[in-house]
């Protein structure tokens, strides 16, 4: 059980961070095109940022802290050893 559940909670992990990857080369390239006056859709990736992105980037930070917790909390008590 707890072995299906972290291997979801990585599953998930690793579709979220090729989200928020793919967010931050939307905005990067945005940014350039609207540098140079070319509609990349900068208005759109920043009308998103605050309903899609953050959330995004806030799961991707707390998965990560409770997977670690998790791991470290499973080699420091079930150890075997």
């Amino acid at each position: 059980m707890k072995d299906r559940l972290i291997n979801w909670l990585n599953t998930a992990l690793t579709l979220n961070l090729f989200f928020v990857l793919f967010s931050f080369v939307w905005f990067a390239s945005a940014l350039v095109g609207r540098a140079a006056n070319i509609n990349l859709g900068f208005d759109l990736w920043y009308s998103l940022w605050e309903p899609l992105f953050m959330p995004a980037i806030g799961i991707l930070m707390a998965g990560a802290i409770i997977s670690g917790i998790i791991g470290w909390v499973s080699n420091r008590f079930f150890a075997k050893g």
